[in-house]
């Protein structure tokens, strides 16, 4: 099954990951879970560029879910270009998607992942409605 990242999007961060020797797997590519935490790092980055730290004791983001889709090989040496966008806030979640290029070439989409991203309060474990501040960052 792949799922498509959807037209009407907001682009939110981008960065750039050096890909590491110990990323590759013995078919001489990136492995697949590496992927998966470069959007985990995506994601991380970006709470900390809105100035929302992860709180143990308080409310914050987690997923729900995870997917990637793999276009072309990504392979050592080499940066990998990650752009992060939001879209589709609903009471208590949002959609994260992210686009995965090599730097010098980034306009070829290596892979594209996402996941949804629910605000909850930690000691309680319970969905709580999206902060308005956030709502309105993640509203494309």
């Amino acid at each position: 099954m792949r799922y498509e990242i959807p037209a009407t999007k907001k682009l939110v961060y981008e960065m750039s990951i050096p890909i590491r020797w110990g990323d590759m797997d013995a078919m001489g590519h990136l492995n697949n879970t590496s992927y998966f935490r470069y959007l985990e790092i995506a994601r991380i980055d970006w709470m900390h560029s809105i100035g929302h730290e992860p709180e143990p004791e308080g409310h914050g983001m987690v997923i729900v879910n995870a997917f990637c889709n793999f276009y072309r090989q990504l392979e050592y040496p080499g940066d990998v270009l990650l752009k992060m966008y939001v879209s589709d806030p609903g009471r208590t979640t949002f959609e994260s998607w992210a686009t995965m290029a090599r730097a010098d070439a980034p306009d070829a989409i290596c892979a594209a992942g996402g996941a949804t991203t629910i605000w909850v309060d930690f000691p309680k474990q319970k969905a709580l409605p999206l902060p308005d501040w956030l709502r309105t960052l993640v509203t494309a």
